[in-house]
């Protein structure tokens, strides 16, 4: 079979409507290499890039509560920036490039999961605002 390892994905298909920061960058601890007093770090496995996790809110209306919440998994040489808060609003919106997913069997519920990888995180992009004449004015190309 043609397709292995983590699936590429557009931030559009995992977040169509969009998503929003609610934790903190925080490094993921390797706890199979990790011992008592002494912690190790996870590296993705194929780049070796150090990983790094944060939580957003899924903005879908129709995702259930309970599934709102998931974490980004980041592959970065060093801690991600979250791009600055929006004035006004309380929650920070935010996108991810070089996304990609893995799919698994959550062994708990033995339900198929999803395991959320991005190289980078930035604020969203906005579209350009759209140019309107005054009523019976043409715009100049």
């Amino acid at each position: 079979m043609a397709l292995q390892g983590p699936i590429p994905v557009s931030f559009d298909q995992v977040f169509p409507h969009g998503c929003y920061l609610v934790g903190e960058v925080e490094q993921v601890k390797d706890f199979d290499a990790s011992t008592n007093g002494r912690t190790v770090y996870a590296k993705d496995k194929t780049t070796g890039e150090l990983v790094w996790q944060i939580a957003v809110m899924d903005a879908d209306p129709v995702v259930k509560i309970s599934q709102k919440t998931v974490a980004v998994k980041i592959l970065a040489p060093v801690q991600p920036v979250p791009p600055p808060p929006v004035p006004g609003l309380p929650i920070t919106p935010v996108e991810f490039d070089g996304m990609t997913v893995t799919p698994y069997v959550n062994q708990s519920t033995g339900r198929l999961a999803y395991s959320i990888r991005a190289t980078s995180m930035r604020a969203p992009r906005t579209a350009a605002p759209a140019k309107h004449a005054p009523a019976g004015k043409d715009i100049a190309a």
